[in-house]
């Protein structure tokens, strides 16, 4: 018989280099969760994105065990490395901070296709482009 789910956590975390400090903590914490036996698990799987900050589902069942989905980053994070800037336009139709070339706009696309609601990589393409857009970040062709 299945575990019965009791909630489905979703938080943000840096991939790699997960404390028990807040958010993740308080979130675990107040349904019985062993704090630490997840962020060795969660470390211990996003070893890789250093630091990168990544999207998370935790679902706990009854007996306070857990199970967890790491999403890819999301799309502003990806923008604001590939374009090497801190963060986006605060005025993006007056205000560009940074460019991006249409190789690293698909590779963004592809790496976050299987989080996206498009039917196949060029409208996945456009889901970014309209990110950037919104972030004052130019796609230089």
């Amino acid at each position: 018989m299945a575990k019965e789910v009791v909630v489905k956590i979703k938080l943000q975390a840096p991939g790699g280099q997960a404390t028990p400090a807040p958010p993740i903590g308080p979130a675990l914490g107040q349904h019985g969760v062993n704090i630490g036996q997840f962020i060795s698990q969660f470390n211990e799987r996003t070893r890789d994105l250093n630091g990168t900050i990544v999207p998370i589902i935790i679902t706990v069942y009854t007996d306070k065990s857990f199970t967890f989905e790491v999403k890819s980053p999301p799309a502003a994070v990806l923008l604001k490395q590939a374009a090497e800037v801190a963060k986006g336009s605060a005025v993006p139709n007056k205000e560009k901070v940074g460019k991006i070339t249409p190789a690293q706009l698909r590779q963004i696309a592809e790496k976050k296709f299987k989080d996206l609601n498009a039917y196949d990589i060029e409208n996945a393409e456009q889901l970014i482009r309209g990110t950037a857009r919104s972030m004052g970040i130019e796609i230089s062709e």
